[in-house]
């Protein structure tokens, strides 16, 4: 058996890139919609002499449709996410002939866990509590619901812990 699982809380280091893929043939309307953004997460802890430090780590973050599109619409720099997804890595050849290496999440699921920060809401949409992201279809209920508690006790975390 194995598991390839990952669940991150953090926050989105700058605007998602958006790009949209060429159309399937078969499917020309539908264009794959791709969006990656960087997300931190930061560890406090203290050392040997009792000092406070602090571990930030950056994820590259890969989210396909659907989440993708929450992305674009509601994702900006600073704002506080809880991903689920899973661990790709992936190699290719630079211009230079190099081998390059990355590893990235692919996002399953996305909540938001922090509220819009300019104020502005996407025309005809009321102002609202964090909103809720798009389901992983195949999770189970049991699963939903323990996501739903982190994302709640998350949420009352105070603000001056944000690492930007």
């Amino acid at each position: 058996m194995a598991l390839n699982k990952v669940m991150l809380i953090g926050n989105v280091g700058d605007d998602p890139k958006v790009r949209y893929l060429e159309p399937n043939p078969a499917n020309p309307t539908a264009a794959p919609k791709v969006a990656t953004f960087r997300l931190a997460t930061s560890e406090r802890f203290r050392d040997r002499n009792g000092e406070l430090r602090e571990n930030t780590e950056w994820h590259n973050i890969v989210a396909w449709r659907n989440s993708a599109d929450l992305c674009e619409k509601y994702v900006r720099k600073g704002s506080q996410l809880f991903i689920e997804g899973k661990l790709r890595s992936r190699q290719w050849t630079d211009q230079n002939g190099g081998t390059r290496y990355v590893t990235e999440v692919v996002a399953d699921n996305i909540q938001l866990l922090s509220r819009r920060q300019d104020g502005a809401q996407p025309s005809g949409e009321q102002p609202s509590a964090p909103q809720a992201a798009v389901p992983q279809v195949s999770s189970p209920q049991p699963q939903v619901t323990q996501t739903a508690q982190v994302a709640a006790a998350v949420t009352s975390a105070p603000d001056d812990d944000l690492p930007f």
